[in-house]
């Protein structure tokens, strides 16, 4: 069931949302060559928790930290360890979740950690690039899958895959609501797209194929060739005016 938001609702979303974007923007250089995904989860969290707002990720179907943190062939899901340190060269995804007041924000971006190869810099371009593109498609009277193709063609134009495995999906007072927001697929298809829906667009992009695994830890997923993924997402609300980043 899709539910609609009234201004006020999408108001309080804002407000997580905004938590979101602040901490994601703090991290910029805190991410670094020699920090671990453990250290970068203990600042994530203390920077949440100043904001009188909780981790949305913890414990939610049993996952295990307060934010997802994917290197380099990781797509999505990675869990933070003391072992795993950032090295010259690494990219990393970071997917961040905020619940203020029975609301949740969801956003991600992925980091290049010094000096990244040419081939890492455009897979990270292109896919913040089809986001953009993906939340321009959504607009009132338009359907879901306008977003989808969007996306997908933006993609595969550079050569790239995207991940089928997962989706984007609807966002307001639970983290995962309807409708799904496929990063793929033929246009003109889905739910119509109406004034007072928010939703999470999050495109993942595979240097590779577009295949994963899942590791034995239950979580992480990987590619299956082993090739570089990067993710982006925005939270937004579909507005009569057209969409409005709420995450921004």
């Amino acid at each position: 069931m899709i539910i609609i938001k009234s201004q006020g609702e999408i108001k309080q979303i804002a407000e997580a949302c905004k938590i979101v974007a602040e901490v994601l923007r703090n991290l910029k250089s805190f991410v670094k060559e020699g920090v671990s995904t453990a250290q970068i989860e203990s600042y994530v969290e203390k920077e949440i928790h100043k904001r009188k707002a909780l981790p949305a990720f913890k414990g939610y179907r049993g996952y295990p930290s307060s934010v997802c943190l994917s290197i380099n062939n990781q797509v999505v899901h990675g869990i933070p360890s003391k072992s795993s340190r950032l090295k010259n060269g690494d990219i990393i995804s970071i997917d961040l979740g905020v619940l203020l007041n029975g609301f949740y924000g969801d956003a991600a971006i992925t980091l290049s950690v010094g000096d990244v190869n040419p081939d890492a810099k455009k897979l990270i371009k292109v896919t913040e690039e089809a986001l953009y593109i993906g939340i321009q498609n959504a607009i009132v009277g338009n359907r879901v899958s306008d977003i989808s193709s969007s996306i997908q063609q933006h993609v595969e134009k550079n050569r790239f895959s995207v991940v089928r495995a997962f989706v984007g999906h609807g966002i307001g007072r639970l983290l995962h609501e309807d409708p799904q927001v496929p990063n793929f697929g033929k246009p003109g298809q889905g739910v119509r797209l109406r004034e007072g829906m928010t939703i999470a667009i999050e495109p993942m992009v595979n240097a590779g194929g577009p295949d994963v695994v899942i590791l034995d830890d239950g979580w992480t997923a990987v590619t299956t060739d082993g090739s570089l993924s990067a993710h982006f997402e925005h939270t937004i609300a579909i507005t009569k005016n057209g969409p409005e980043i709420l995450t921004k």
